[in-house]
């Protein structure tokens, strides 16, 4: 996807933007993320754009390895006392390019995917760029299941992209736009209804 930061500096701004309006009762709904309110999800990307790699291991050795403990740590520390304060720290890390030791695809993936376990359940919508969903969904299928990914679970089927340039694997179709494709193999799978074809019932038993 050539230079990520510009990316995911301008949805990191876009996401501020968005929030800036909410009310405290939008701030405790409950996230995409099971057991995240949409606050949790904010702390939670103030905590990985505060993240460097060296950082990374060291909070992973605190969390005895546990990915999902490390990440409820990194929630304790960078959720503010009022949504206000966690907002002013996502406003301060948004031109950062410090990052987990991951492939900067990623950190795409990150803001799009989260971004969107915000937005859905409050009902706000945003046009993400094309080029960055689809580069997004590449990255997804492409990396393993251990490491966040859908490679295993995509498998025996073909995704097609309505919206998009983007068809990736062998085996039955399962079409839709790009943007719920993403979050389908990312396992948000109330993005399945917005999915068809005849492999469908096949992608929604591997996630």
């Amino acid at each position: 996807m050539g230079d990520v930061w510009p990316i995911v500096h301008t949805e990191r701004a876009a996401l501020v933007a968005d929030l800036e309006g909410l009310t405290d009762a939008q701030w405790e709904q409950s996230s995409l993320c099971t057991g995240w309110s949409v606050h949790d999800v904010a702390a939670h990307l103030v905590d990985v754009a505060r993240t460097t790699r060296l950082g990374f291991l060291a909070t992973m050795a605190r969390a005895r390895f546990d990915f999902d403990r490390q990440n409820a740590d990194g929630v304790r520390r960078h959720r503010g006392a009022t949504p206000q304060q966690t907002l002013s720290a996502l406003r301060e890390v948004i031109g950062r390019t410090s990052t987990p030791p991951a492939p900067l695809d990623s950190r795409i993936v990150e803001e799009i995917v989260h971004g969107e376990d915000i937005r859905r359940p409050l009902g706000i919508t945003r046009a993400y760029p094309v080029a960055a969903v689809a580069g997004a969904l590449l990255h997804q299928v492409g990396t393993k299941g251990a490491f966040g990914g859908a490679r295993e679970a995509v498998s025996g089927v073909r995704l097609v992209a309505t919206d998009a340039d983007v068809s990736i694997g062998d085996g039955p179709e399962v079409t839709g736009p790009a943007l719920s494709l993403l979050l389908a193999v990312s396992r948000r799978t109330g993005a399945l209804d917005e999915l068809t074809g005849p492999g469908l019932g096949t992608l929604a038993r591997t996630l």
